[in-house]
């Protein structure tokens, strides 16, 4: 008698030989972020999915790309802690001396990977970063400050005075404080003295750290303005981080919004400052208007890019 299942000569069934097992990969893939460069040319300035890493243990950029075009102002927003600092050492290559290093993706630079380069390279390539807290050297006067930024250059004394003279044009209220200690100036001379140095490179990208910060509103504007009227004359392109959404929105072309280390969203300035999350977390409006303090710190609902 033939048992159920076999076949007709009596042996019994083949089995067929299982499917493979489908894991889930713990990759989260990366955020495809939109060419800013209208005009379809190459931007000035490609980060490809670069990921960073402190102490070997510690991953703080996970999968960050962006791009900034040849004369153009990119603004990348974010809290405090998301990344911003991070990304803009990784891009000078300045994280090594705080024990940090670039463990994946490219940084290119006018066609030119720079993620391996040496910071003085770097520099010399074009790039000049302007650190959060200004960093100025407090025992040396204003303009012997400004002339640190030329330390790179070898076209003579008169290119470097020319741009000396340029550069107080850009800030006419160091003029009067050229021969005084940077230490004893206020904090947004200070903050004029590092941008000023930071354009005796002749620069073609700058990577601008919080030029707001600790900055009264009037000032902030000032210094805005200085920074948009560079771009304009002396076409020089530039990234920059804030926490002041509002007002970086109203000199950048387009920005990119960082948050716990990923890119979580990017857009033309007017589609940024329109999103309605942006509004609401980083503005603090709502279509009704603006909300209190208490109200925006017990709200609850997700951001719509978490959800």
């Amino acid at each position: 008698m033939t048992q159920r299942g076999a076949a007709p000569d009596g042996r019994p069934p083949e089995i067929p030989p299982a499917a493979p097992m489908r894991t889930a990969s713990l990759e989260q893939p990366s955020r495809r972020v939109h060419s800013v460069s209208g005009d379809g040319s190459d931007p000035l300035l490609r980060v490809n999915n670069i990921e960073v890493v402190y102490d070997h243990v510690i991953l703080v950029l996970k999968g960050v790309s962006l791009e900034v075009p040849q004369g153009g102002i990119v603004a990348l927003l974010g809290a405090n802690g998301a990344g911003k600092s991070t990304t803009l050492k990784s891009i000078s290559n300045l994280l090594r001396a705080e024990r940090g290093d670039v463990t994946k993706g490219t940084i290119e630079f006018a066609g030119t990977r720079i993620e391996k380069m040496d910071p003085s390279r770097v520099v010399k390539s074009g790039v000049v970063q302007v650190m959060e807290g200004r960093r100025c050297f407090e025992h040396l006067t204003v303009e012997e400050d400004l002339l640190t930024g030329a330390h790179t250059r070898r076209d003579g004394r008169r290119a470097i005075k020319q741009d000396l003279e340029r550069v107080y044009e850009y800030f006419p209220r160091l003029v009067a404080r050229r021969s005084v200690k940077t230490g004893y100036i206020s904090g947004g001379e200070q903050q004029m003295v590092a941008i000023g140095r930071a354009l005796m490179v002749r620069p073609k990208l700058m990577l601008l750290d919080e030029p707001s910060m600790g900055l009264a509103p009037q000032l902030v504007q000032e210094i805005f303005g200085i920074i948009t009227r560079m771009n304009r004359e002396e076409n020089v392109s530039i990234l920059l981080a804030e926490q002041n959404v509002a007002q970086a929105l109203k000199v950048a072309q387009y920005a990119y919004v960082l948050e716990n280390g990923r890119i979580v969203l990017d857009g033309d300035a007017q589609t940024i400052q329109g999103n309605a999350d942006i509004r609401e977390f980083y503005l603090g409006l709502t279509e009704i208007g603006k909300k209190s303090y208490r109200e925006v710190k017990y709200y609850r609902r997700r951001k719509r890019w978490l959800a």
